[in-house]
């Protein structure tokens, strides 16, 4: 079993970071979650989820049982705002255009912040899921920064080759190419094996 967090910033896409966080818990890793002010906004929107102090709740009972801790964004003084608390890596899925340029250029106004900037200082596993479309000449210049700096943008761009069925299917691809960078194993897409040309 390992560790993860997984952040959900105020992008739309939020379905992303909670099905991320579903299949690390059926696998039995430890999810530590974290959802911005912005991100529980999403969640009322696109998830019909209320909003409130009942967060916790409703995502205890959405998602499935395992070792599942949430934080508040502005909890700064939480374990994963260290170094000493070591995480196998972190993805923040959906990641806003603006949480991607504070972790770009080093800035931690929040736990989600501060704990990308951690990822980067220990040179660890950093995944950021920008959905955002079209993208300006300053969002993919700090896409670039993170990168350099070992990061991996993994855009929110699903396939097509294997003929998806479902909006399901779609998400399921995201979460799986995130799962390929995280280097656990999965079957949550079917992968492409080539085209016969005759």
């Amino acid at each position: 079993m390992s560790r993860y967090i997984v952040a959900i910033t105020g992008a739309s896409g939020v379905i992303y970071g909670l099905r991320l966080a579903a299949e690390l818990l059926q696998r039995e890793h430890e999810v530590h979650l974290v959802v911005s002010e912005p991100g529980r906004l999403v969640l009322a929107q696109e998830m019909d989820w209320p909003l409130g102090d009942c967060l916790e709740d409703t995502l205890r009972a959405y998602l499935p049982e395992g070792k599942l801790y949430h934080y508040s964004n502005d909890n700064i003084a939480a374990c994963i705002a260290s170094g000493s608390f070591i995480t196998e890596a972190m993805v923040i899925m959906p990641c806003t255009m603006s949480t991607l340029a504070s972790v770009a250029n080093g800035i931690s106004n929040n736990l989600i912040e501060r704990s990308a900037d951690v990822m980067l200082k220990e040179k660890r596993s950093l995944i950021l899921v920008p959905r955002e479309t079209p993208l300006s000449a300053v969002h993919l210049r700090n896409m670039s920064r993170l990168a350099d700096m070992g990061a991996a943008i993994v855009p929110a761009m699903p396939a097509f080759y294997y003929r998806p069925q479902t909006v399901e299917d779609m998400i399921l691809f995201i979460v799986g190419k995130v799962l390929d960078m995280m280097k656990i194993p999965h079957g949550v897409f079917c992968r492409y094996e080539g085209f016969p040309i005759e």
